[in-house]
């Protein structure tokens, strides 16, 4: 009775020993060619910026006038504020390797700071909005949230506010158009913005 477990026991070290020199394989492949890419990033040479998508303020969307004195609010418009003479552009999802590689090495920090600025705009924006919805202005709130989403924001909060707003009002399309923007995302947040959308729940 020993022998054929015994059997069982070296053909499944034999497929344990193959299935982590396959992993290590793939492991020193990925690695090698990360460092390919990297050397010939580093060589290319600086380019036009004019292609990006640049982001401007919504200024025309943001309301002023309601809950003007709360802290969150005040903190969030002096923040977006400060963006106004700097320049915007939702890099998410694309690694320093390829933009060095579609834009030069030389550009990488501009663009590295044009990113930041979206982060900033829609992290800012997302507490403005919070803070809306808590006290009874959600319709305030969505046009900022459409902007955001517009832009291509991965912030899962600014989903779950837009999905709970347009669920109570019946606005399917607006949820059918969530969906197809979250489909498009770069960016390790998708799955989990997905997997909000298709909820049953009414609430995030």
């Amino acid at each position: 009775m020993k022998f054929p477990f015994l059997a069982s026991f070296i053909v499944f070290i034999i497929w344990l020993k193959y299935e982590l020199g396959k992993s290590n394989k793939k492991n020193v492949n990925a690695e090698s060619d990360f460092w390919e890419n990297e050397q010939r990033a580093n060589e290319v040479r600086k380019k036009p910026l004019n292609d990006l998508d640049y982001i401007a303020l919504p200024k025309d969307i943001l309301p002023y006038d309601i809950l003007a004195e709360h802290p969150d609010i005040v903190s969030a418009r002096e923040k977006i504020s400060s963006l106004s003479d700097k320049k915007i552009v939702n890099l998410t999802g694309f690694t320093n390797t390829e933009l060095k590689l579609a834009y030069g090495t030389a550009n990488i920090t501009p663009l590295t700071e044009y990113d930041d600025n979206y982060a900033l705009l829609v992290s800012q924006i997302q507490i403005w909005a919070n803070v809306l919805c808590e006290n009874g202005y959600e319709e305030a709130a969505v046009p900022m949230l459409e902007f955001a989403i517009e832009t291509g924001s991965d912030v899962r909060g600014s989903y779950a506010l837009l999905l709970a707003y347009y669920r109570a009002h019946g606005n399917t399309a607006g949820i059918s158009h969530l969906k197809e923007k979250a489909q498009s995302l770069n960016s390790l947040s998708k799955d989990s913005i997905l997997r909000l959308l298709s909820s049953d729940s009414q609430t995030d």
